[in-house]
């Protein structure tokens, strides 16, 4: 009898102790199942993080972007207005008189270049009183003015040249009727830096030289 009951007992913790077991394994699934919604949230949070990070560098180089356009827009802007001011600061007026105290410039038996040696006016240098040549220092249109006095009783000519190549011409023919001639000439010319601009007295030509009467000038009208 006492047999039979020890053996009932071992049956049933035996029992027992295989549906624990099988509890154990069946919860194992259970337990799976439930972690992975929370790795598929965790996951699907992490994917739309991305694509915030994402849209958040685009408009970071959108933004980059329409600065650099911005400061490159105000670099132009800047290089223009300090265009314009050097334009500004750019002045060339000139005036200048043969001289020579009252006395006949001419003939001679050439053409020659006519230096006009008393300075009226000279801003921004591009005149020379030794030369009698005007060399254009910046690039724009310039405008050019001759006039002379000289007697009747012998040819006056004046040439005007830019380089070696002849502008306008101012003169007039010797006569017995009159005793006195005045001519002159004007002249809007495209210039380069560098360029020569001079006057020539014609061969067998005269001009009356003072500080009052033949003259020689110009100015830059607008840079370009």
């Amino acid at each position: 009898m006492n047999c039979a009951v020890s053996l009932f007992v071992l049956l049933s913790s035996s029992l027992i102790l295989a549906q624990d077991d099988g509890n154990a394994i069946t919860e194992k699934p259970d337990e799976t199942r439930s972690c992975q919604p929370d790795m598929c949230d965790l996951l699907m949070a992490f994917g739309a993080m991305k694509e915030k990070i994402a849209v958040m560098e685009t408009r970071l180089k959108n933004s980059e972007s329409r600065l650099n356009s911005s400061e490159s827009r105000l670099r132009n802007s800047e290089n223009q207005l300090l265009e314009l001011r050097n334009k500004e600061r750019t002045k060339v007026i000139f005036s200048a008189a043969t001289g020579a105290g009252g006395k006949h410039i001419g003939p001679f038996n050439t053409n020659k270049t006519l230096i006009y040696r008393t300075v009226i006016t000279n801003i921004g240098d591009a005149y020379s009183p030794h030369t009698g040549i005007f060399v254009a220092p910046v690039a724009g249109v310039y405008y050019f003015t001759i006039f002379f006095h000289a007697g009747g009783h012998e040819r006056a000519g004046l040439l005007l040249y830019k380089n070696n190549q002849l502008m306008i011409v101012t003169g007039d023919h010797r006569t017995e009727a009159d005793t006195a001639d005045n001519g002159g000439n004007a002249a809007f010319l495209q210039l380069q830096p560098g360029d020569h601009v001079y006057v020539v007295l014609a061969a067998n030509s005269h001009v009356w030289g003072t500080n009052h009467h033949t003259t020689f000038s110009g100015f830059l009208v607008t840079q370009m």
